[in-house]
């Protein structure tokens, strides 16, 4: 499959793409949020983009657990000029990382091209419709309250993705523009984060490109008893087993490592690659 992202191409199965994450936010679970310091969050975009960031997700609430909720005016106010300003001066596809309507539509006003949308279409149903409309990709990720889950994990995941893919394919969404995300670190334990990692590829059969977000989180800090600034060899290697167990974008803060990581795992999975 190939989608046109903000005027990319982007051939899902050719190689694995990395997605930067900007942080615009004073309390990222990660450690790298920003505040309201525009001027720091488009220099960082610009330095991964440099790095080799394929595209750039800029979020403005944190969703770290026990986050305090900000109103969607506060997280418009720290996001519209930094994407404005990104979509600019770099050459990469912006994401808005939200579930509100209203900052969605901010930021696509200011030039983002991605939707990601961390509840899956399930608190903004109509994020499908501004989708559609304006062309965009529409990234959908499995959330959801608690960890506990009815029957088998993965076939829940699935079930859930499923449905929300439907649902944004209904509002006009090219196929190739939804992309799916099982939602590492949220809605689940650490356990449960592994075993989605051990069945990765059972989500390919969903039909859908995969993105997956393993960096820095703590289910590899607890694994390791690491502090969230000491995770970067625990989060290589999600990111290589996710890469080798069908992922189409992975998303990152430590952009320059990634990149020669998945390059490495690509040339193992997709002989020819290079």
């Amino acid at each position: 499959m190939i989608a046109e992202i903000g005027g990319r191409r982007f051939e899902w199965g050719a190689r694995t793409y990395v997605m930067g994450i900007v942080n615009v936010t004073p309390d990222s679970f990660s450690g790298d949020g920003l505040g309201a310091d525009a001027a720091a969050a488009v220099t960082q975009g610009m330095r991964m983009v440099s790095e080799g960031a394929d595209m750039l997700d800029v979020g403005g609430e944190s969703t770290r657990p026990g986050h305090v909720p900000v109103t969607a005016a506060e997280e418009i106010g720290r996001t519209e000029v930094v994407v404005r300003r990104l979509a600019r001066e770099s050459a990469v596809p912006l994401s808005i990382d939200t579930y509100k309507q209203e900052v969605a539509e901010a930021g696509v006003a200011a030039g983002a091209t991605i939707l990601n949308d961390v509840w899956g279409l399930t608190r903004s149903p109509t994020i499908a419709d501004l989708a559609a409309r304006n062309r965009c990709a529409l990234v959908l990720m499995h959330n959801q309250d608690g960890t506990e889950y009815p029957g088998d994990l993965m076939d829940e995941i699935k079930r859930f993705l499923v449905a929300a893919a439907a649902r944004a394919i209904a509002a006009g969404v090219p196929k190739e523009k939804v992309i799916v995300d099982p939602g590492i670190g949220f809605g689940k334990t650490a356990d449960q984060n592994w075993e989605v990692m051990r069945r990765f590829s059972e989500l390919r059969e969903l039909g859908h490109p995969v993105l997956v977000g393993t960096s820095r989180k703590s289910f590899i800090g607890k694994l390791l008893d690491l502090p969230v600034t000491d995770r970067l060899e625990g989060t290589t290697a999600t990111v290589v087993t996710a890469v080798l167990r069908g992922a189409d974008i992975v998303r990152v803060h430590d952009v320059r490592q990634m990149v020669r990581a998945v390059r490495v795992a690509d040339r193992m999975r997709r002989p020819g690659s290079d």
